[in-house]
């Protein structure tokens, strides 16, 4: 593990509701990333943050440590550099920002938002030979499928990957399709694949080749629709939360929603019950999102009595049926964007974003559910230093952490993407 400058992380706490806080959920995250780089450890580590108690499997990506030089540099001397780079590259490069990355990458984005959004503006950049997208590792696979062939998709730092899409693996996943198969009968219509937009290219693939489709969070319900116009049984991966909110708001009852736990035989569910079940979900989360509670909301609620809670539909079912409305990041700055001067807003989602709303909108008062500052483990690895190689790396004619997927893949992903952008 490397151990020079090991300086503290740009975690800015927002304010908690009543106090201002600096508590975090791990002390290595005023660590920089490149201490968790090339880990030799016996298993893959996620890194501080939400995700750190989860179980990264053995495929989990690393990144090699990035030259000394960039790990040495302080913040004004990487702003520096990248700026340098980014105008040496001008529109031979589009920087795609998703809206948990910590503010100085987001500094240097072209385009920010949501995983797809953001993939499809970059597709919207034709002349572009390179796409570094400062996100996760599905969202870059992603930007892959969805741009020309001669476009280079670069991930600054490798092993920012996403727990929940290591949840649902291509082998658990085909495992629990096969079981379905043999119980239910197989043939058209008898279940419907869908899987959420934070899964791997090969299960979007998955979806495409047995009649199945993506969604994202604000389009989850029409996806839903969509696939019980055609079929009897959903398989909904990798997300139980969304999965279940979903299925909520299109009135299915608890009894025909079941989850399936990949590490248990059948899933660790009844035949009777897979036999009666509309909807399948399967047993992966969000850990920044299952980090919010109730009891979070009544506290808001009781310190400030005319506040309104807004959460991301990842968040578990008792939590969104608390709050007073639930939304994709997209619609959560949206909503906060349209709301009245002197509102005051609990937030359920990611710090970095919230810390952003709070500080865009002044004029209201707008804080953490989570009074520990926890951010996502992984949106965590891209850091300055890594952007400045990747850039400078660019401007050598060399390519870097270059995200590839294969023609086949590609192409059945596309017809299940596709699919989407139909049905919305």
């Amino acid at each position: 593990m490397a151990s020079d400058n090991l300086a503290p992380a740009t975690l800015a706490p927002v304010e908690s509701g009543a106090t201002s806080t600096a508590e975090s959920c791990s002390s290595e995250l005023t660590w920089d990333p490149w201490a968790f780089d090339a880990d030799t450890g016996p298993t893959p580590s996620y890194g501080p943050g939400a995700s750190q108690w989860d179980e990264a499997p053995a495929t989990t990506p690393v990144q090699a440590e990035i030259p000394a030089d960039y790990r040495r540099a302080d913040p004004a001397e990487l702003q520096e550099r990248i700026g340098a780079a980014r105008s040496t590259l001008g529109t031979s490069v589009v920087v795609l920002g998703h809206h948990y990355q910590r503010d100085d990458v987001i500094r240097w984005a072209d385009f920010t938002g949501d995983s797809f959004k953001l993939s499809r503006q970059a597709a919207t950049r034709t002349g572009a030979d390179a796409i570094v997208f400062c996100g996760v590792h599905f969202m870059a696979e992603t930007a892959d499928i969805l741009t020309a062939p001669a476009q280079q998709v670069v991930l600054p730092n490798l092993a920012a990957g996403c727990s929940m899409a290591d949840m649902a693996t291509d082998a658990d996943v085909s495992v629990c399709w096969d079981q379905l198969d043999r119980l239910l009968g197989g043939g058209p219509g008898a279940v419907i694949p869908v899987t959420y937009m934070n899964s791997a290219a090969s299960l979007k693939a998955f979806c495409g080749r047995r009649g199945g489709i993506v969604c994202t969070s604000s389009n989850a319900r029409a996806v839903l629709e969509w696939a019980f116009a055609r079929g009897s049984r959903v398989l909904f991966f990798p997300d139980e939360h969304l999965g279940r909110n979903t299925g909520v708001k299109l009135g299915l009852p608890d009894d025909r929603m079941v989850v399936w736990d990949p590490a248990l035989p059948l899933g660790g569910a009844s035949e009777a019950s897979l036999r009666q079940a509309a909807l399948i979900l399967w047993k992966g989360w969000c850990s920044v999102h299952t980090r919010f509670t109730v009891e979070q909301i009544e506290r808001a609620r009781r310190e400030h009595p005319e506040v309104s809670v807004i959460v991301h539909p990842e968040c578990r079912r008792e939590v969104v049926e608390a709050a007073d409305a639930d939304g994709s990041t997209e619609r959560i700055i949206e909503t906060i964007g349209r709301a009245a001067p002197g509102s005051t807003w609990a937030v359920g989602t990611e710090i970095n974003l919230v810390n952003r709303l709070a500080r865009a909108h002044p004029d209201k008062r707008v804080f953490c559910l989570d009074p520990v500052i926890c951010p996502c483990s992984t949106m965590y690895r891209i850091h300055p230093a890594y952007l400045a190689w990747v850039f400078e790396r660019l401007v050598e004619g060399e390519v870097v952490n270059r995200i590839r997927v294969d023609e086949e893949t590609r192409n059945d992903a596309l017809v299940a993407l596709e699919r989407m952008l139909a049905v919305t």
